[in-house]
């Protein structure tokens, strides 16, 4: 072969090598989604008439492990473990309807059938969907919006019809009853030690009533949204913008306590909780354009970003948690980061810093360190995920939750490369 001739020769295989890396990039996405319709798609046909939902799946720790990573005695967290009989262990963790999660499973269809179009995941997206009705007149949690605005409305946007409204409505009415005006926040928890609980999660339930605002043009549901936010602001965020995840309150809305009931200690940042923060407060700034939401959102963006120190991205289960061979992931902590930096990324003003930093989430858990082989994982998506490691409650197991933000995020990421 002469030098022209191989010069021309290694010009296309350069040409050849930039289409396959480009091929490559595309099809990690569509892979991940092609998994996660396959695994939802066999999830529901096989719990079709159960009358129950796919949480998780059971697992149970040594105490030793649960002293170790949260660097307490287990006299500390004995009273509030949450252990399965024997007989469940490594089996599927199912649920009512009443459950706090019951309402990612179906909103996983949802997206999963806007990826796909597929009809049959739209069919059992609906289905699971009229499943939760009955909430509408549920009162006794502030999780309802996780409950509710997951699946009906998703539902919403993708299949509207009459009745999904009165229920968005109707649910935020009942949200709205735990909110407390002396204290200025809606109520979490109806358990504990604690006289008026609030956790970081709570920030995520106002997305309910912003719906609820935007579907009745009553002004009360933005309103208290808006308060709730803004005295979470307040009382929950230490200087360096991690959060507590519980802040209890007097009557008199004075600040009880500042504690933790998932994280390592009182003092640390439990992953998920600071997750939950900077998608509840980029949430609050889409609906409300006031800067300071805004820029709490991007203060604790920043944070996340220096304190996760993983190659991949992928936190562990707490940012203080002890380092170690044994040191379980979240991969939920890390779906709801990815998610809301997908939106953060379009109202920042160096919003590329947050929508890479998401992609490189969403590339992690596409991987098959994280993401299931059809089939396997028990018909969830993405393995490795913590629920409440010092209740020894769902450690290391997937989660129907870290799914739903997961394809969330994987729409959101499709429209943002459109």
């Amino acid at each position: 072969m002469n030098i022209k001739n191989s010069l021309i020769a290694s010009a296309l295989m350069a040409i050849a090598c930039i289409s396959c890396k480009n091929d490559k990039t595309e099809n990690w996405m569509d892979h991940s989604v092609d998994v996660a319709s396959q695994q939802l798609l066999a999830t529901a046909e096989k719990m079709d008439g159960t009358g129950v939902l796919p949480r998780s799946i059971w697992t149970v720790y040594p105490l030793d492990f649960v002293e170790r990573q949260t660097e307490r005695d287990r006299k500390t967290f004995a009273d509030s473990l949450v252990l399965p009989a024997d007989s469940l262990v490594n089996k599927m963790h199912t649920i009512n309807i009443y459950d706090w999660t019951s309402g990612f499973f179906p909103g996983s269809l949802w997206y999963a059938y806007e990826l796909t179009g597929n009809e049959d995941l739209r069919k059992y997206a609906a289905s699971y969907t009229n499943m939760l009705a009955p909430l509408r007149d549920f009162k006794r949690t502030h999780d309802i919006g996780f409950m509710v605005n997951c699946s009906f409305g998703n539902a919403l946007r993708l299949a509207p019809n009459d009745t999904i409204q009165p229920i968005l409505v109707s649910t935020a009415d009942n949200l709205c009853s735990r909110f407390d005006e002396r204290i200025g926040c809606i109520r979490s928890w109806d358990f504990g030690r604690w006289n008026f609980p609030v956790i970081i999660d709570n920030m995520m339930n106002l997305d309910l009533l912003f719906n609820a605002w935007h579907l009745t043009g009553n002004k009360k549901y933005y309103d208290i949204a808006i308060k709730h936010a803004e005295t979470t602001m307040k009382h929950h965020f230490r200087k360096d913008f991690t959060s507590f995840h519980v802040v209890s309150y007097n009557n008199d809305g004075t600040v009880e306590e500042q504690c933790t009931h998932q994280g390592k200690n009182d003092a640390s940042a439990w992953a998920r909780g600071q997750a939950w923060a900077v998608y509840g407060y980029t949430r609050c700034y889409r609906e409300s354009k006031d800067k300071k939401f805004l820029d709490q959102a991007i203060n604790v963006a920043n944070m996340i970003m220096s304190r996760v120190k993983t190659e991949d991205c992928i936190p562990y289960w707490d940012y203080d948690a002890p380092v170690t061979d044994e040191t379980p992931r979240d991969a939920s902590a890390a779906a709801v980061t990815a998610s809301a930096f997908l939106e953060l990324c379009s109202y920042a003003p160096d919003g590329k810093k947050y929508s890479d930093y998401a992609e490189k989430i969403l590339r992690s858990l596409s991987s098959e360190s994280y993401l299931a082989k059809p089939g396997e994982n028990m018909g969830f998506v993405l393995m490795h995920s913590t629920g409440s490691l010092p209740n020894d409650s769902e450690i290391d197991t997937p989660l129907n939750y870290a799914d739903y933000y997961y394809l969330e995020a994987l729409v959101r990421y499709k429209e943002l490369k459109k």
